[in-house]
C-alpha cells in the first residue's frame, strides 16, 4: 500500500487531491466515480485538519495511503486528531432536505456526500490514530 504524508494544515489539500486524481486515473475510474471520490476525499481531510487540528490547537500528519486492486480502489486518510466517527454523526434525513435552504441547520452535509460519494465508506480508530477509509469499485468490479 503506497503511503504519502502531509501536514495537517489546509495548505496540504491540493497534495492531498493530486495523490487521489493520479490514483483515480490510474484505477481507470470514470470521470464522474473520480470526481465523487475526491469530493468525499476532500471533505474529510478538511474536517480533520479544520477541526481535528485547528480548532483543537494540535498538529498533526494526514496521511493518504493508496491501494489499487483488480477490482477496488482503496484510500485511506489516517490522522492523530481526536478520535472521531464521522458514521456516528446523525445525517440529514428526508426532514432535513423538505425545508427551504435557509432554514437547514450547518453541518453534517459533508458527511452525507462523503457516505454517497463512493461505493463504501468506513471509519476505525486503531494505534491512537482515526483511519477514514473510502472504496470505489473500478470498472473490472
Amino acid at each position: 500500500m503506497e503511503r504519502k504524508t502531509f501536514p495537517g494544515t489546509l495548505d496540504s489539500l491540493a497534495g492531498i487531491r493530486q495523490v487521489v486524481k493520479d490514483a483515480s486515473l490510474q484505477a481507470g475510474l470514470s470521470k464522474k466515480a473520480a470526481y465523487n471520490l475526491m469530493l468525499a476525499i476532500d471533505e474529510i481531510a478538511t474536517n480533520i485538519i479544520v477541526h481535528g487540528y485547528e480548532e483543537t490547537g494540535t498538529e498533526g500528519p494526514v496521511d493518504v495511503l493508496v491501494e489499487h486492486t483488480d477490482d477496488t480502489l482503496r484510500v485511506i486518510l489516517e490522522d492523530e486528531a481526536v478520535p472521531f466517527d464521522p458514521l456516528k454523526r446523525e445525517l440529514p434525513n428526508e426532514d432535513f432536505f423538505a425545508k427551504p435552504l435557509e432554514e437547514r441547520p450547518i453541518g453534517g452535509m459533508g458527511i452525507h456526500l462523503t457516505v454517497n460519494a463512493v461505493d463504501e465508506f468506513n471509519y476505525e480508530f486503531i494505534n491512537n490514530r482515526n483511519r477514514n477509509i473510502f472504496i470505489v469499485k473500478t470498472s473490472n468490479a
